[in-house]
């Protein structure tokens, strides 16, 4: 998983095991998204999710706001990806 950075976005794909797991990723990214006051765009398809991140108030473009909730977002992924791993 890369994060793809455009001037209005950035863009990520994420792929799990199954629908339950995709749905607990985003739930643990949503507690983190409320707490930064930083909510993603978003979808999710059975076991895969899509996010684009960019900062509404600052006009649609990437700010750093979008790449600390990003990195957040890939340590949330890490969690999952590693215990495939195990």
């Amino acid at each position: 998983m890369d994060w793809k950075e455009s001037p209005k976005n950035l863009h990520a794909e994420f792929e799990f095991i199954d629908f339950a797991e995709a749905f607990s990723f985003m739930t643990e990214v949503a507690f983190h998204a409320e707490k930064a006051n930083h909510h993603p765009d978003w979808s999710n398809t059975w076991n895969k999710v899509v996010i684009n991140l960019s900062t509404h108030d600052a006009g649609d473009i990437v700010t750093e706001k979008d790449r600390k909730l990003a990195a957040v977002i890939s340590k949330v992924y890490q969690k999952y990806h590693q215990s495939h791993k195990a």
